[in-house]
């Protein structure tokens, strides 16, 4: 069985857990640590930030201008 939980850790060095039930009768249990839900959460709220950045909003007008040939040609 596979249980996926998520902890905070307030930027300590030591995360403690406690085993469910099933899980206390077995001798072995794989531990993964995976900071990708940090990792998505700053690119979601830089992505927030873009989206009235001005550079950016330039490149995506540019790069809109650039396909609408393409769009047309595909209706």
């Amino acid at each position: 069985m596979i249980v996926k939980q998520v902890y905070n850790t307030d930027h300590k060095k030591q995360i403690l857990v406690d085993l469910p039930e099933y899980f206390r009768k077995k001798s072995r249990v794989l531990i993964v640590l995976d900071d990708s839900i940090d990792s998505n959460s700053e690119k979601r709220e830089l992505m927030k930030h873009a989206k009235n950045d001005p550079l950016f909003q330039a490149d995506i007008k540019d790069v809109t201008e650039d396909f609408q040939a393409i769009d047309n040609e595909i209706l």
